[in-house]
């Protein structure tokens, strides 16, 4: 079982890792497609930022009891990826780590009683704040390694790995992906639905691609 403390730290290091893949990034080079179908890096970056501000609503929701969505509309998240896909690549990196700075900052206030209000996400999940850590470290995380600038699923931590393979199981449904074998890092990039090196089916044949997921 992840601990709130854990996960804060997963957090952080996946924005970190974030910093990392974007680092040294030319306009070019961050309007260039990511390992993410039809998404470039600048698509990527704004929804990581988006994201950001979004779990920030929840977090505003657990502190003041005021009810406050993800998003203001179904349509909204969609409209401002497509929109931040069109900034600057100097701009994106800055709402993205203003975005992350404050989050980071509102997670550090909540108190312990506050974690524990409960909250709605996008998808109707009624969950305790609690949980708001882990929609934010699967975020970074995988995301960091779809900004195709070098970070791989290897590079995150065993740990991490292992809940995330557990939860993309238990929302994929077990019986809706096949039997794999491959080391730890890549069985979670097939999981993923992201690409996967060496991961086998239990008669040896290569996996068919899921789609992908986050």
């Amino acid at each position: 079982m992840r601990d709130l403390r854990t996960v804060l730290a997963w957090v952080a290091e996946g924005t970190a890792l974030c910093g990392k893949a974007l680092d040294g990034l030319d306009e070019a080079s961050y309007g260039a497609p990511s390992q993410l179908p039809g998404w470039t890096r600048k698509h990527v970056v704004a929804h990581l930022a988006g994201n950001a501000e979004a779990i920030g609503n929840l977090l505003h929701w657990a502190r003041t009891g005021e009810p406050t969505p993800m998003y203001g509309s179904p349509g909204q998240r969609d409209a401002a990826i497509e929109s931040g896909a069109g900034l600057p690549g100097d701009w994106l990196t800055a709402w993205f780590e203003e975005s992350a700075r404050t989050l980071a900052d509102a997670m550090a206030q909540l108190t312990e009683q506050q974690w524990q209000a409960e909250v709605v996400t996008a998808q109707g999940r009624t969950v305790p704040a609690s949980e708001t850590p882990w929609m934010r470290c699967r975020e970074v995380m995988v995301h960091a390694v779809d900004l195709g600038t070098g970070v791989r699923f290897a590079d995150l931590p065993e740990e991490f790995l292992a809940e995330l393979r557990d939860d993309i199981l238990a929302r994929r449904g077990r019986d809706g992906v096949p039997a794999v074998h491959g080391t730890a890092a890549e069985v979670t990039a097939y999981l993923a639905g992201r690409p996967a090196l060496g991961v086998t089916t239990t008669d040896g044949s290569t996996a068919e691609p899921l789609t992908p997921w986050l």
